[in-house]
């Protein structure tokens, strides 16, 4: 009985810490940090030296400020040109935030 109580509390913390760094990445800025921002630079400028090899186009270009939020939502879930895809990788919620958070760099 004591050796199942140890098991469960061990899989419990687990699961909260597993929860917990799940929530931490859910961050939008987090979330660019870790998944764009390599790419595409902290303020969305495109000005690294990946984002310059695979020409990532700056946030606050007008062709990109002029793209809807569907469009943008489409280029991170099926990917465009060398930017690879998102799509099964983050979740719906997460894309939305992400797409908010762009729309601060572009300012």
């Amino acid at each position: 009985m004591l050796k199942h109580l140890a098991y469960f509390g061990i899989a419990s913390l687990f699961l909260l810490t597993v929860n917990a760094s799940c929530l931490a990445q859910n961050s939008a800025a987090e979330l660019y940090q870790s998944k764009c921002q390599m790419c595409h630079a902290p303020d969305g400028s495109g000005n690294t030296p990946a984002g310059k090899a695979m020409k990532a186009r700056p946030f606050n270009s007008p062709d990109v400020v002029k793209e809807s939020d569907a469009d943008l939502t489409a280029v991170i879930k099926k990917g465009k040109n060398k930017m690879p895809a998102f799509e099964g990788k983050l979740t719906d919620a997460q894309i939305t935030s992400l797409l908010a958070h762009i729309h601060t760099l572009q300012k």
